[in-house]
Parts: structure tokens; sequence; C-alpha cells
């Protein structure tokens, strides 16, 4: 993995909470290169069809046109007006996405996003979504705290309690679950999972005060009485499953129009991934084509399968590239002579979908801060004002833009 700075390292100094929180949210928009922004928090992911219409619609009437998918199943608008704020929150309000303006940037919960449909877990754990989201806005304490402060609700298989959340957990056979705090390797058995979980961050809370943002910045509050299986980290593959469709959104971005189609072919509406994808309960097999020709990723192993970017030129003033653009370009094959599928997934040539088999997830950055990169083992590429340097298991390799393709797809098949 690329050496992204940890403020939870050893040696490292952590941070403190005496700075001002800066998360965005729908009350709190936050100002860049491109317009404001705002960002509103979807427990679970979980969104009706009325709902991902209003979304829609907002992004046309106030932003650019746009939804971003977020690492925590939230979902962005941007190019907004700065003035927007009061039209905003009264459309999120109608369709339900704002019930409460005192926690609405705390509400951050992830879930896994099959829970339910395909039989692999041990608890359908939307209803635990609800229920906590529930309680936490009803909670004065819990507007304390941060933005940044997330639960992970795992079925568990073994797929979001890898995202290192400050509270995770994880279902037992039989009932009950296992409670994770930080980057804790034992855990807790808990008869009432949704308890433990309010119980865990408000002492936390009581505890740290205003001296740290999560769990992992002090160890010493974390553990359990027992060992906790590895997660795999794996996200729902796109394409069709037991109970529904998955498919994958490119960079996390889709227009109005698209998130109309999601609309059209959910039968159950949506459930956003942590992984910048949708979950589509329901649906129909057949309908893959139509979203496929439709812009979205529907098949596993392709170039665009687990590929990140940040937003990069124009959006945000720091970047040194437009790294969207430069990152499609070497994904869609064009500097490696690759070919598209019917499906908009790279394959053939030298491109980075070139290799078949699984791939390691790989992240463009337009600078250091690297928001927004996968977690675990992935593909580090980051623009340097010449190129890129792209990075894998500590060895990096500066690039240029012509060069990067090839480069890419050979670190990804390195596993």
């Amino acid at each position: 993995m690329p050496p992204t700075p940890d403020a939870s390292a050893p040696g490292s100094a952590a941070p403190s909470r005496e700075r001002s929180d800066a998360c965005p949210g729908t009350l709190r928009l936050h100002r860049a290169d491109d317009g404001a922004l705002a960002r509103v928090r979807l427990p679970g992911g979980l969104l009706t069809v009325d709902q991902v219409l209003a979304l829609a619609e907002a992004a046309e009437q106030l932003g650019d046109g746009a939804l971003e998918t977020t690492s925590r199943g939230n979902v962005q608008l941007r190019g907004l007006r700065s003035d927007c704020g009061a039209e905003l929150a009264l459309a999120l309000r109608r369709a339900g996405l704002l019930p409460s303006d005192t926690h609405e940037r705390v509400r951050n919960i992830v879930a896994s996003p099959l829970a339910g449909l395909d039989g692999r877990g041990h608890a359908d754990v939307q209803a635990w979504v609800r229920e906590l989201d529930a309680r936490l806005c009803a909670s004065g304490w819990a507007a304390g705290l941060s933005g940044k402060f997330l639960f992970a609700l795992d079925d568990g298989r073994g797929d979001v309690a890898a995202l290192d959340a400050d509270v995770t957990l994880i279902a037992r056979p039989g009932g009950g679950a296992l409670l994770r705090l930080g980057r804790a390797t034992t855990g807790e058995p808990v008869d009432a999972p949704v308890d433990a979980a309010l119980e865990a961050a408000r002492r936390f809370l009581e505890t740290v005060g205003t001296s740290a943002w999560h769990f992992r910045e002090r160890p010493e509050l974390t553990g359990g009485s027992r060992p906790l299986p590895v997660p795999d980290g794996a996200a729902p593959e796109p394409g069709a499953h037991t109970g529904g469709l998955a498919v994958g959104v490119r960079f996390g971005r889709a227009t109005a129009a698209q998130w109309r189609l999601l609309a059209a072919v959910a039968a159950r509406g949506v459930r956003l991934t942590p992984w910048r994808g949708a979950v589509l309960p329901g649906a129909d097999a057949g309908r893959l084509a139509e979203l496929a020709a439709g812009g979205f990723t529907v098949a596993a192993g392709g170039a665009w399968d687990r590929a990140t970017a940040c937003t990069g030129l124009p959006g945000c003033g720091k970047s040194l590239a437009d790294v969207r653009t430069d990152a499609a370009r070497a994904l869609d094959g064009v500097a490696g002579g690759g070919a598209r599928t019917p499906g908009g997934v790279a394959g053939g040539g030298a491109g980075v979908g070139a290799a078949a088999g699984a791939l390691l997830p790989v992240h463009w950055s337009g600078c250091e801060r690297r928001c927004g990169h996968p977690a675990g083992p992935w593909v580090d590429v980051l623009a340097t004002g010449q190129g890129y340097r792209v990075t894998a298991a500590g060895t990096s390799t500066d690039v240029t833009d012509e060069q990067m393709a090839e480069a890419v797809a050979e670190a990804r098949r390195n596993r």
C-alpha cells in the first residue's frame, strides 16, 4: 500500500479536534473552486425511488447536474450557488433526507449492501441501520460527534468491517454481534447491537471530548475479549446477484439522467455502497444491458472495476492535474490502444484493463492529500505536476501521461 500519512501511526502526533470540524453537510456548504458543495448523509446508503428522483432534481435545479457518491455511501452535490442553502434544505426535508438539523452531519453509517438479499450474512443489518439512525438523531449528546465519526454494520460477510470504522458491529450466527472499536483486532460479544454501538460512541465522546476525532487515535480505549475474523473487504461485484443487481458508478459521479435510470430500474429502492457503486434490490437482470448503455459498469474484472479518483481540476484548486480526465483516458485504454466493450468496460491492448482476473484497486490523486482513497492495498497514482507517480507495494515509478496506462496496468496485476 502506498505511504499515505496516518496520524495514528506509532510515533506520530495524534490530531486534535481543537481545529474546526470542516466536514460539509447539507446545512453547512463547502466552498470549492467549482462552486459550493453539499454532502447528504445517507445511513446505510439507503434511498427510496422517490428520494433518488428528488436528488436528481436538486442536482439539476441547484447544482452542476450530477451527483457524486462517496466512500461512506453518502452523496454530494457540486457546483451549487452559494445562496441556495435554504432551498436545498427544503427540498431534502420534503424528501425525508434531512430528519434532523442538529444531527445531520453525524449520520455516518455504512452497512453491508447485499444484506438480506443473497443469503450470505447472519442478519439483515438494514434494520440496524434504521434503528441506529433514529436513535442517533434522538440523542442530544450525539450531536457532539464529529462529522468524521463512522459506524459500520457488517452482516458477517466481512465487507464493511474492513473499512476500519470507529464503531463496527459484525453480526454473529444465531444473533447478536461482535463489537469492534477502531482498528482493534479483538472485539466484544454483544446481544443488543445498536445499544452497544451507541454506548461505545457516547463513552468515546465523554472520554476524549475534543482531543481526538477517531477511536484509532486512542487505542487504549479499544480491544475486547474475542479475536475478530479477518474481513475480506470485498465489494459487491457488478452484475446480477441473488435478490438484485449491482452496478459501478464511474468515479462515483453520475448525471441526473443516470440517476433517473437507476430509479426506473430499481424495484425496491437503491443502496449506495462505500465503493462508489449501487445495489438495486429486486431489480431484473434483464435490465443490465440498459444500465450498461447508460454508462454504468455491469461486469466485474474490467478496468473501471474498483477504480477511483479525487475531484482534481477544475473542481479543486489544490490539484495539480485534471485527474479524472487523465484516469478515464488510461482506463479506456487510449494510451495503450485498448478497446472498449459495449458495457463501457475497458479491455484489451496494453490499457489498464488488459489483464484478466482480479485487479488491485487503483486511485488517482491530484495532490498529497489523496482524498477518497480506498482502504486496504491499492495502487496510488499521484499527480506530480510533470506527470504521475505510480506506487504499489512500496515501489514508485514516475511516468508521463502517455506511459501511465501501461504502468498502472502492471501495478494492478502484481498483487
